[in-house]
């Protein structure tokens, strides 16, 4: 099975912490949790989550610092960060927003708005997730009915290798090595060899061939696969 959005809460009150958490994983949506800042960063390296909601006010390294490192570094500068924050001055948010956060909301904030919000930022980094159609080039991939099309012309598509293209469709240029692929594709807790990565690679190439067109994905010497 895919690998669902992960969310990293970072929240060092117990009570919302825990509101947060199930309320986002009611969405259908992955959740892993840090209490301060330190633990945070941890969690990031380790789990390499989608999004990120992170309080400004964290015991020994502060959100605002978690912030800032996470979008100054290579790996981590792409992952949306949601603040949240008691600040209500416009000076504070102008500061959040401008060490990196991709939205600022305040406390006392709805659930239901924070989820919202939430949405949002997984329609930029995994549209799919939310039930987007994605497009690239002559390649049409929908996700509410669950079919490609290619050239307006449909193809008969495995499981795995819809998620697949779904992943590479959702970046594309993005070089992914098959450790990633098989965290996205096949899941995070899910043991597989990666060499079953190149397999339905090559399954989905010989697919997206089948209607007489180029094979739009690029394999890369030592690295991965990318489309495009």
């Amino acid at each position: 099975m895919a690998s669902e959005p992960m969310v990293l809460v970072v929240e060092d009150e117990p009570a919302q912490r825990e509101v947060l958490a199930y309320n986002i994983r009611a969405e259908g949506f992955q959740v892993t949790t840090a209490e301060s800042g330190d633990e945070a960063l941890i969690a990031v390296r380790e789990t390499h989550p989608d999004v990120i909601i992170l309080d400004w006010m964290l015991p020994h390294v502060s959100g605002i610092e978690v912030c800032r490192q996470l979008k100054t570094a290579a790996d981590t500068n792409r992952i949306p960060i949601i603040m949240l924050s008691a600040r209500s001055e416009e000076v504070d948010k102008v500061r959040g927003l401008e060490t990196g956060a991709d939205d600022y909301i305040t406390k006392p904030y709805s659930v239901a708005e924070l989820l919202a919000r939430l949405r949002t930022q997984l329609r930029r980094v995994r549209p799919a997730a939310v039930g987007e159609r994605l497009e690239y080039q002559d390649i049409m991939l929908d996700m509410t009915e669950h079919r490609v099309y290619r050239s307006d012309v449909a193809l008969a598509l495995g499981p795995t290798e819809f998620r697949l293209l779904t992943a590479l469709m959702e970046r594309p240029g993005r070089v992914w090595s098959r450790e990633q692929l098989l965290d996205r594709v096949w899941g995070r807790d899910i043991y597989v060899d990666s060499r079953t990565v190149d397999v339905h690679v090559g399954r989905l190439r010989k697919a997206l061939r089948a209607a007489g067109s180029d094979d739009p994905i690029r394999t890369v010497r030592g690295a991965g696969y990318a489309l495009g």
